[in-house]
Parts: structure tokens; C-alpha cells; sequence
């Protein structure tokens, strides 16, 4: 594998340096590579990035705080592929993790390997306003987890999107959009997919997973389609919004979190199965340099408590269900420093055993080319049960081609 991997890094290598001696056109930001066919029968863009991060976290032992454990890590190192082939109409992206993060959740179900491949898909325009997507990629969940982690207004995603999103998975995708008056815009997207998660090569365990997703611009269109880029770089002239609703039903879902989570595997070899429905209500808005996000997110199932065969006996595995709120919100200055602040709650089901928690964030981020270049901080202040519990500051950077 790492053979392989050291011929991938070799090729780039001698493919940049084959024009190290002209003068592109291009700029940081835009694309490490940037390249369309002289028949303009392909093109492909190349962008790689990485994110490092430094965590101090003190936890309360009831009387005070311990001492602080420290954490360095690179969160995310990425390529990303991205264009058209044969026409403009057929466009592709092809992203691979390489951080331990990335690439971690190796088990008998896909082979015990390494999880390199983060999306493969094919996204084709067949007719006007109607486009077919197939492969693997993200599913039309909440707005926060379809926003790029290298277009974050705090370091990271929030406890929401950690506990009760949806995530990538394999399967087709019908996506079209409907203006409904002068700027007014609606869009509809629909999946049909595995139902497990990424990188799953021995399935298909349980049923299906179906997601439909509605989407609501009144005021038109956000710049460089900023309903799905936290913070509000563009500096909107006029209020813009984003109104969405998404379904999610996982039929015999084998998973603890449908997607992802533990295989809820029995004694005698067999797997648990049960009916997982997940939806959420979110919200973007933005306006000259204000911009905010809202995300309700609620999970059920038919059975909570995974049993044994006698449908008596427990397995140990939770199904993790119940409901979470998310409100974000932050000022961009014209010197490109933000300020932001966030709030969630999350409450769970009783049968999960899971207590419910609080958090407060607040960051600050400087933007030195726009999400591409950019440093972040934020403090964390978490509460489990109403007590006191855990104060975490990270700090980090982004660097994408």
C-alpha cells in the first residue's frame, strides 16, 4: 500500500514539474492544477489540502478543574479531483483521505482496510434542471455536515452534526431545482443508497437508506454559492436565506447511527436490524458580513435496545436516538477577522442511558485568503446533566490549493 501510494506522489510530482519553468494564470486558491483538453473533451482540477490542530481540554472532577491534556494532530490531509469528461454535462469529483482520521474504520466489512476513498461520483445534467449523481459521495442531509470541512466558520463541526448526521454513502442520487417566481428557488434532491457508510465492500447487511431533502431561496441564490460555505466572505448586499428539510429512513439498519457506529452483531453471528428515521430542519443566513445557522436534528428507531436472537437478551449496542439544536452565528469585519458563537444541546432517548449535554463555543478565525488560507481558535465550555464538566481550546490552520 504505501508502495502504491509513493507511486501516486512520484506521478504529481513529475506532472507539476513538467511546466515548472512557465507562468500560469492561476492563483492559490484556485487549484494546484487546472486543466482542460485542447478538444475540451475532459478537464480535471487538482486541490490538495491538509488542517492541523492543537486541543487543551480540562475536565472537572466536582470540586475543580485537572490537569489539561494536549492533543496535536493533522486533522484532515486530502486530493481532491474535480471536472468534466466528454461533456461539461458529465461532471466527476474523486477526493482521498491520507490522515488517521481520515482513513480510520477498518473492520471485517470492508475488508479491514483502510478507508481512503471519501467520494467517487459521477454527477450527470441529462435534461435542464435535472441531474443524476451515482457513486459515493455525501448524502442531501443537514446543511452543516454538506458544508466542506475546509469552509467552517469554527474549527470544527458541532456536536449535532457528530451525534445525528448522515453522512456519506453509495448509491444514486436525483437532484432538480424549480424557480418559483422572479429570485424565489426551490430545490429537490433525493437518494437511494446502501445504508452503511462509506467504503463498505461486503454488503449489503439490512436494507436500503432513503433521503429526500427541500430547499427553499426566497431572495434567489447566495454567492459562490454561499448557502453551503459558513460565514459570509461574499459580504452579501442583500439578505440572503436558505430554508431546508430533509427525511431520512434507513430500513433495517445494522449500525448503531445507520451510516455509522458499531455492527450490532449477536452471539450466534447474526446482525440486529431495525428501522432508523433521522430528520432535520436548518436554516442559513446571510447578510453583509452577518451570517448565522440554525439545524434541529431528530433520530428514532423501531427498537433502541439491540437484542440477541431471543429478542430478549440484550447485545450491549444502543441505537442512538433523540433530538439536537444547533445555533451558530458570526460577524465578519471588513479586515477579514470573524468573531462567532455557537450553541448546542443534545437530548437523548432514555432507553440510550446517554445524558443530556450542553455546549457553548466561542472563535475567532482570520481569513488570509478566504477559507483557503486561514487561522482559527475557539473555546468550548460542555455540560453533561447540568454539571459542570470539560473546558476545550483548540487552535488551527488551513492550507488548500
Amino acid at each position: 500500500m504505501k508502495f502504491k501510494f509513493t507511486l501516486v506522489a512520484i506521478a504529481l510530482i513529475a506532472l507539476t514539474s513538467l511546466n515548472s519553468q512557465e507562468i500560469s494564470d492561476t492563483s492559490f486558491g484556485k487549484g494546484l492544477i487546472n486543466f482542460v483538453a485542447k478538444d475540451s473533451s475532459f478537464s480535471i482540477k487538482f486541490a490538495p489540502r491538509f488542517q492541523v490542530r492543537s486541543m487543551s481540554s480540562w475536565n472537572h472532577d466536582g470540586n475543580q478543574y485537572g490537569s489539561p491534556e494536549h492533543n496535536f494532530i493533522v486533522r484532515r490531509a486530502r486530493l481532491k479531483f474535480d471536472g468534466f469528461a466528454y461533456s461539461p454535462k458529465l461532471k466527476y469529483k474523486l477526493e482521498l483521505g491520507l490522515s488517521n482520521r481520515d482513513i480510520s474504520g477498518a473492520n471485517e466489512f470492508n475488508r479491514n482496510t483502510p478507508r481512503y476513498i471519501l467520494d467517487a461520483v459521477l454527477m450527470w445534467n441529462f435534461s435542464g434542471n435535472w441531474e443524476l449523481w451515482a457513486g459515493q459521495t455525501k448524502l442531501p442531509g443537514n446543511v452543516e455536515r454538506v458544508v466542506s470541512s475546509a469552509n467552517l466558520q469554527l474549527v470544527d463541526r458541532s456536536l449535532l452534526n457528530s451525534r445525528f448526521n448522515i453522512d456519506r454513502d453509495l448509491g444514486i442520487q436525483l437532484r432538480h431545482k424549480t424557480n418559483l417566481g422572479d429570485k424565489f428557488l426551490m430545490r429537490e434532491k433525493f437518494a437511494i443508497s446502501q445504508g452503511e457508510g462509506r467504503n463498505v465492500t461486503e454488503g449489503n447487511e439490512g436494507g436500503l437508506q432513503y433521503t429526500g431533502r427541500l430547499e427553499f431561496l426566497p431572495f434567489g441564490t447566495f454567492k459562490s454559492k454561499g448557502d453551503y460555505s459558513q460565514s459570509d466572505l461574499k459580504r452579501e448586499e442583500k439578505p440572503k436565506l436558505m430554508l431546508g428539510f430533509t427525511y431520512n429512513y434507513n430500513q433495517n439498519a445494522v449500525r448503531e447511527r445507520g451510516f455509522a457506529g458499531d455492527y450490532m452483531i449477536r452471539m450466534d453471528g447474526t446482525i440486529f436490524e431495525t428501522n432508523q428515521t433521522t430528520i432535520f430542519a436548518d436554516a442559513m443566513f446571510k447578510y453583509n458580513g452577518f451570517s448565522f445557522m440554525g439545524e434541529y436534528a431528530k433520530r428514532t428507531a423501531d427498537d433502541v435496545i439491540a437484542t440477541e436472537a431471543d429478542s430478549t437478551t440484550p447485545t450491549g449496542d444502543i441505537v442512538l436516538t433523540g433530538n439536537a439544536l444547533n445555533l451558530q452565528a458570526g460577524y465578519l469585519f471588513k479586515s477579514n477577522y470573524e468573531i462567532a458563537a455557537r450553541f448546542t444541546t443534545l437530548d437523548y432517548e432514555a432507553e440510550t442511558g446517554a445524558l443530556p449535554t450542553a455546549q457553548y463555543t466561542l472563535g475567532a478565525s482570520r481569513y488570509i485568503v478566504g477559507h483557503k488560507l486561514k487561522v482559527q481558535s475557539d473555546i468550548s465550555y460542555t455540560t453533561l446533566d447540568g454539571n459542570e464538566d470539560n473546558i476545550t481550546f483548540r487552535m488551527g490552520f488551513d492550507f488548500h490549493f
